[in-house]
């Protein structure tokens, strides 16, 4: 089970560093990302990041939003910098247990971006 951390209110080009933990020593052997989700919409990848550190992210984060994990802490961030009104959401992240399979979804955490 994850857990999320860190969303708030931010007005737009500001920054926000979200937080995802969880408890076991198996977080370090899954592949992870994080989602986000708003109301009416199908839960979105965002960006992802390998067992091994190499990332991915959605062409609407790219080049604004870098993903990391502290293997020593357990932990994945997602560092969202010029944030847009249009990147509010309901921010998930889950580790991907085989083939796309995402599982072990927390609370989220919400970020509101003002205009």
């Amino acid at each position: 089970q994850m857990a999320e951390s860190g969303g708030g209110l931010v007005q737009a080009g500001d920054s926000l560093r979200l937080s995802c933990t969880a408890s076991g020593r198996t977080f370090n052997m899954y592949n992870l990302g994080w989602f986000r989700q708003t109301p009416g919409k199908q839960r979105e990848l965002v960006a992802s990041v390998s067992r091994q550190g190499f990332t991915n992210y959605a062409d609407s984060v790219q080049g604004r939003f870098t993903i990391s994990r502290e293997y020593a802490k357990n932990t994945m961030y997602l560092q969202m910098n010029s944030l847009k009104p249009e990147d509010t959401a309901v921010y998930y992240c889950a580790a991907d247990t085989g083939g796309g399979d995402f599982r072990g979804w927390g609370q989220g955490t919400r970020v509101t971006v003002s205009s």
